[in-house]
C-alpha cells in the first residue's frame, strides 16, 4: 500500500524546505521509499499524490524481492540497510540507539545508495545534525551508522563502503565536529532536595494512580540506581535477610541483555522499599517516562537550573563516598564495572566536606596531645 508524508525542514540558511516521503508497505513491511524536497507544501504534496498513483496503476519501479539478500550496494540505500539492521533477530539494542536510527533515517543520507556514501555525505550530515546538537550526541548519529556498515558484509553479504566512513569520521573528530560530552559535576543542594520533596509530595497526593514521587526520588538518590531500572525491580526478586534487591539487565557497555546484580538497600533505601504496597509484581510499577517528566516540571516550577534526574544517580554515589565507602564498595552499589570510570565521573565531594573532615582530624590530634 502506497502513502507520502511531507516534513517541513529548516536549511542552514534558514531557508525552509518541503520534503515529501513516499513509502510503500507490504506485509507490515516497508519495500520501497522515494523522497523529493520543495520549496512550497503545496507543490510537495501533488508530488506525493502523484507519486502515489502512479505506483497503484503502474507498481514499483524496478521493484526487487524482499528476499533477496544477494541485493548489490548499488540498489540498497543507507535507509533501507539500517531497516535490515534494526529488523535482524540477533541485533539488539536500547531505546536511545533505536530512536537515533529511526532520526537518521528520516534524513538525507539515509536516501543515498551506499555505493554513492562519500566522506562528504557523512559530513554533511553531521553538519545539519550539529545545528540542533551537541559534537558528543552528533558522535552517537555518527557511531550508529558505522555499526550498520559494519555489519552490511557479515550480516546480509552486502558490500559498504567502510573506508569512506572511517576518512570521514577522522576528520570531523578533528574538526570537532563530533566529540566526547563535558563530564558533569551537578549534584543538588540540600535547599534543593528538601524543596524538590515537599513539591512531590504535594504532587503524589493529588497524583490520580497515587505515584509516590517523593519516594521514588529520594530511592532514587539512596540506591544510585537508574529511573529504568528502579521501575523494573520486582518483589520477587527481594532478598529481605541481606537487605537487597536484583537489578535486571543493568546499563554495561559490552553486555546488553543478562546484566544482573544484587544492590544492597542501605540505610532508608530499604525502608522506602519496604512501605510501597505489595499490589503488583513491580515495586514501583510506573512508567520512567511518567516519573521523570513529572520531576522535570516540578523542578522548573521551583526554578532550579541545570539539575538532571540523572545528576541524583551521582548525588547518591558522592554521598557514599562522603560517608568513607572505598571505591570497590561504591563500585556494588552503582554496577560500575570499571572503577576508573566511577572515580572520575562520580566522585565530586563538596569543599565543605573535606573542611569538615580536616576539622575532625586537627581537633583529634589535639585531644591526643593533652592526653
Amino acid at each position: 500500500m502506497a502513502s507520502f508524508s511531507v516534513e517541513k525542514r529548516t536549511l542552514k540558511d534558514g531557508a525552509i524546505k518541503y520534503r515529501c516521503t513516499l513509502s510503500v508497505k507490504e506485509g507490515g513491511e516497508f519495500i520501497h521509499r522515494e523522497r523529493k524536497t520543495f520549496a512550497k507544501i503545496s507543490l510537495a504534496k501533488a508530488w506525493g499524490r502523484a507519486r502515489v498513483a502512479h505506483i497503484e496503476q503502474y507498481g514499483i519501479p524496478n521493484k526487487h524481492s524482499k528476499s533477496d539478500d544477494n541485493q548489490s550496494s548499488s540498489e540498497l540505500t543507507l535507509g533501507e540497510l539500517i531497516s535490515k539492521y534494526m529488523e535482524h533477530e540477533h541485533v539488539t539494542f536500547g531505546r536511545s540507539k533505536r530512536d537515533a536510527l529511526n532520526l537518521i533515517k528520516k534524513h538525507e543520507i539515509a536516501d543515498l545508495p551506499l555505493s554513492k556514501l562519500t566522506q562528504q555525505s557523512f559530513i554533511t550530515h553531521c553538519d545539519y545534525r550539529r545545528q540542533k546538537v551537541s559534537p558528543s550526541t552528533a558522535a552517537h548519529d555518527i557511531n550508529y551508522i558505522g555499526a550498520v556498515l559494519n555489519s552490511a558484509k557479515p550480516l546480509f553479504g552486502i558490500n559498504a563502503n567502510i573506508t569512506e566512513f572511517i576518512a570521514a569520521r577522522n576528520v570531523m573528530f578533528r574538526m570537532n565536529m563530533i566529540g566526547t560530552g563535558n563530564t558533569r559535576n551537578r549534584r543538588p543542594t540540600s535547599e534543593e532536595i528538601d524543596l524538590l520533596m515537599i513539591s512531590l509530595r504535594s504532587r503524589q497526593s493529588t497524583s490520580y494512580h497515587g505515584i509516590p514521587y517523593a519516594d521514588i526520588f529520594m530511592f532514587s538518590i539512596l540506591s544510585c540506581m537508574r529511573i529504568g531500572e528502579v521501575t523494573r525491580l520486582l518483589w520477587s526478586d527481594v532478598y529481605k535477610a541481606s537487605k537487597a534487591v536484583l537489578v535486571r539487565d543493568r546499563k554495561d557497555p559490552k553486555k546488553k541483555i543478562g546484566n544482573h546484580m544484587i544492590v544492597p538497600l542501605l540505610g532508608e533505601a530499604w525502608e522506602i522499599l519496604n512501605r510501597q504496597p505489595e499490589e503488583h509484581e513491580h515495586i514501583f510499577p510506573y512508567k520512567s517516562r511518567t516519573i521523570t517528566q513529572t520531576y522535570r516540571q516540578e523542578r522548573d516550577e521551583l526554578g532550579i537550573l541545570d539539575l538532571r534526574y540523572h545528576d541524583l544517580r551521582r548525588e547518591g554515589a558522592s554521598r557514599l563516598f562522603e560517608a568513607g565507602f572505598s571505591l570497590e564498595e561504591v563500585a556494588q552499589v552503582t554496577g560500575h564495572k570499571s572503577l576508573s570510570t566511577l572515580w572520575n565521573v562520580y566522585r565530586e565531594i563538596y569543599p565543605q566536606s573535606l573542611h569538615d573532615k580536616f576539622a575532625t582530624l586537627q581537633d583529634n590530634k589535639k585531644a591526643s596531645e593533652t592526653k
